[in-house]
């Protein structure tokens, strides 16, 4: 079991009436439009007055409103606060909860070396700005020695208090409860994926995911080499078999009290590393394969959130784990293996292996006769050249598609539905086995990747598949509440699934 001790994942959220008194930086939010900047403020947490005079000087030192652009300024004598910090929200006619979301976190990002800040901006929307907040000042610093350690000032907020007219409110603080256990779910989900391969190897990952789920009341079963070797687990043995460090299989189980409940399965792709195994990657940028388990670390976070809000649900979360290496013992193109329910696959590509791993895990997930599966993974780089870095695709039974769709995109995650066009299927024949785990062109990858999936997954089952090879990791500049590195994508849209399904099956 890992003896890692566990760090606080973002800062202390906390619903106030008025800025305390141990408030170092308001936080207020600016809408743009062609008369200048407004105070976007929904209630009256602050002087009228005071906001007027603090407009007048935000416009003095050239704040726009922007969306996300920063402005501090002294902080006047008749607020209780060392300084303002003024963050753009944009228009105000196209003015919703992920801009705000996106808006808290660029002023957390900004807010480096403050012990305590006060935001108005949950005033128009305290979810979105809690969230914002959080996961704005996450920070992966596990591996920084004393050497390289950010210094005082630039250590994230510590403390976040979201003004709101009624704080003592059920309401209030039900919907701070959930936003704060959402943003540690996403959070979770970056730990994982910004952990080096050196330290999250399949083991580990396995006694990390089992420690979560112990601590959250799971049931947990964790299946070693041996076990999944005697059970037949041949796409999960197949990729790791290049590998020293064997791979494993974890099962998180959440029971809702209630009885007769909705049926969720979710499958999360754990390759810890991915150099391609024999049809080797280029060198150029593989280090950014350790973000491969990204899918995996989402569907852990993702169940043990369930778990935490209690959601009249049934939740099992199965989750493979490998190291796809290159070795003396690694699968070889040509190959044949045995997927877990006897479908042979011939391996074209090592570098497919994904698709390998989650057809053993979809086929054991299917055994709990599940209303719905939901697979998230980051497995073609076919759909980062369709979709970009930001945009996951979506494919599966249409109208669950479509559905999965529509919710990512409406909490801000933006996933968008696409085809599994059939006539892709027969480029998927094996001249030897049942499959081929890759076509023999390069055209529509991403969409014959979910082709592939769609062979192990019932025809009953209302299924999503969650390609998320860009969205799960950032290498580019940070933006909004996403900082570099992993992203936690799609926690946010599985859970919302989730709950949308508790309300409306």
């Amino acid at each position: 079991m890992s003896t890692r001790t566990a760090r606080p994942l973002g800062p202390q959220l906390v619903l106030a009436g008025s800025v305390g008194k141990k408030v170092d930086v308001l936080v207020i939010g600016l809408t743009s439009s062609s008369d200048g900047p407004e105070i976007a403020l929904d209630s009256g947490v602050v002087d009228e007055a005071v906001l007027s005079n603090l407009l007048d000087t935000l416009i003095t030192v050239g704040a726009t409103g922007k969306a996300e652009e920063t402005t501090r300024i002294p902080s006047p004598p008749t607020l209780p606060v060392g300084s303002v910090l003024a963050v753009g929200l944009g228009s105000a006619s196209k003015l919703d909860a992920e801009q705000i979301r996106r808006s808290a976190g660029a002023a957390a990002a900004s807010l480096g070396g403050v012990d305590t800040a006060a935001t108005t901006l949950s005033t128009l929307d305290l979810g979105a700005a809690a969230e914002g907040f959080s996961l704005g000042a996450y920070r992966f610093t596990e591996f920084k020695s004393a050497k390289s350690a950010p210094g005082p000032d630039a250590q994230p907020v510590s403390r976040v208090e979201l003004l709101v007219q009624a704080p003592r409110t059920k309401e209030a603080k039900a919907t701070l409860a959930r936003s704060a256990a959402i943003a540690e779910a996403v959070s979770t989900a970056r730990e994982f994926v910004n952990t080096p391969p050196s330290h999250l190897f399949p083991a580990e990952f396995a006694n990390r995911a089992k420690a979560l789920g112990t601590d959250a009341g799971l049931k947990v079963e964790v299946l070693d080499e041996k076990a999944l070797e005697k059970n037949g687990y041949g796409g999960i043995l197949g990729v790791g078999k290049g590998s020293s460090r064997p791979p494993r299989l974890v099962r998180l189980s959440y029971a809702a009290k209630k009885r007769k409940t909705p049926r969720v399965a979710l499958v999360g792709k754990g390759i810890t590393f991915d150099t391609g195994g024999i049809s080797i990657k280029p060198a150029a940028g593989m280090e950014n394969m350790t973000s491969d388990m990204g899918g995996a670390a989402a569907v852990i976070a993702t169940v043990v959130l369930a778990a935490k809000l209690g959601l009249p649900v049934d939740v099992t979360a199965t989750v493979p784990m490998a190291e796809n290496m290159p070795s003396a013992t690694a699968q070889r193109p040509g190959d044949v293996l045995t997927q877990y329910g006897g479908t042979t696959v011939e391996v074209i590509n090592t570098d497919a292996e994904g698709r390998l791993i989650l057809a053993d895990a979809i086929v054991r997930a299917c055994e709990d006769d599940p209303n719905y599966l939901i697979d998230a993974a980051t497995l073609t780089g076919a759909q980062v050249v369709a979709l970009g870095n930001r945009t996951p695709g979506v494919m599966g039974t249409d109208e669950f598609r479509d559905r999965v769709a529509a919710i990512s995109q409406e909490i801000g995650e933006n996933a968008w539905a696409m085809p599994m066009p059939a006539e892709l299927r027969p480029d998927l024949d094996s001249k030897v086995a049942d499959l081929a785990n890759v076509t023999n062109h390069r055209s529509g990858g991403m969409l014959s990747a979910a082709l592939f999936l769609k062979e192990f997954v019932p025809d009953e089952v209302h299924w999503a598949h969650i390609d998320v090879a860009g969205p799960a990791y950032n290498s580019s500049a940070p933006w909004g509440y996403t900082g570099k590195g992993g992203t936690g994508v799609p926690v946010r849209t599985m859970i919302s699934v989730i709950e949308d399904i508790a309300a409306n099956s």
